[in-house]
């Protein structure tokens, strides 16, 4: 039923996305764990404590961010019940954990900025979606950003919170979804956060560990089927340079896109002044990348996303005629 739930929940997404009335009505999933969040944050990380006790608070605060959250999902669940109904008023509540329209979008926004507006306003746009400095970047690193955050976001945003979903239902999925949003925003090796944060994020290393690695055969499995992408070379990126990366998580996605494209991603970035050195996903690869690029990653990306869906399809299918 979890499988199922998660592959209508996927087709939902596809289909209406999460509605700008419905954020502007009642907000969104996101925006109510990350004003929780924030609450933890102003009121159990103090500067004046010392590290053991803010890495003790940063625990309790994610067990409660996850926990309840979670719990309330879990209640809802079991209240809508395992019937047709209860199935798809689930799937429409779990839509909201996924972001397949508006990761496409944001990204295809900056390969149009690029194309109608140059520079200027392709760095607009990747600021959007991307936190290194986006004045240090050429068009190629404004192209390369791009690129870089649809192969991590496909990961973190669709195939994750799908996985959950299929594993552990609407719980599983919010789940997930509470502990990368507190990831994002209190995971920071940074002075305030580096010990609040750090349960966040470790636990956000280990809940990601089977989607990176799900979403790097699917954009490898993409590559069959989209012309001008390299399977064998995708293959070889992701063998040989995921691992180099310095997130458990981040190198197989992109080394997966960057070998299908032919394309050199990662290597050092600008995050806030500070240079962060990272290997190079697709070692051998260009540099050059560009709007044309970046199209090019989203028919990788479209056609990787279908084919989530049909193995999920499949396995609920299988399921359902089983049962």
């Amino acid at each position: 039923m979890f499988v199922l739930t998660a592959f209508l929940s996927l087709l939902v997404e596809l289909a209406i996305g999460y509605p700008d009335r419905l954020v502007r009505a009642i907000g969104h999933p996101v925006i109510w764990i990350g004003q929780l969040i924030s609450f933890f944050d102003r009121r159990l990380n103090r500067a004046a404590a010392s590290d053991s006790f803010r890495r003790f608070s940063g625990c309790v605060a994610l067990l409660v961010l996850v926990g309840v959250p979670a719990g309330l999902a879990y209640g809802i669940q079991t209240t809508l019940g395992a019937g047709l109904f209860g199935i798809v008023a689930t799937a429409v509540l779990a839509s909201s954990l996924l972001a397949q329209r508006s990761l496409a979008s944001h990204v295809n926004a900056v390969a149009e900025a690029l194309e109608q507006g140059g520079l200027p306003a392709g760095r607009t746009a990747v600021s959007q979606i991307v936190g290194r400095d986006p004045e240090r970047l050429d068009e190629a690193g404004v192209s390369r950003a791009a690129i870089e955050s649809l192969a991590e976001n496909f990961s973190d945003g669709i195939v994750a919170p799908a996985f959950w979903l299929a594993a552990g239902g609407l719980a599983g999925g919010v789940a997930y979804k509470a502990a990368n949003t507190a990831d994002s925003m209190i995971g920071h090796r940074t002075p305030r956060h580096e010990a609040f944060g750090w349960a966040a994020a470790r636990f956000d290393d280990l809940i990601n560990l089977p989607a990176s690695r799900l979403t790097a055969l699917l954009i490898v499995s993409a590559a069959f089927f989209v012309p001008g992408t390299d399977v064998a070379s995708a293959c070889r990126a992701v063998w040989r340079d995921a691992k180099k990366h310095r997130s458990p998580n981040a190198g197989w996605p992109e080394a997966a896109m960057a070998g299908a494209l032919g394309l050199a991603l990662a290597g050092p970035r600008v995050y806030g002044g500070v240079t962060v050195d990272d290997a190079t996903m697709g070692a051998g690869g260009r540099r050059d990348a560009n709007a044309a690029d970046i199209r090019m990653a989203l028919k990788l990306y479209w056609m990787a996303d279908l084919l989530m869906i049909g193995l999920f399809g499949t396995i609920g299918g299988l399921f359902l005629l089983l049962n």
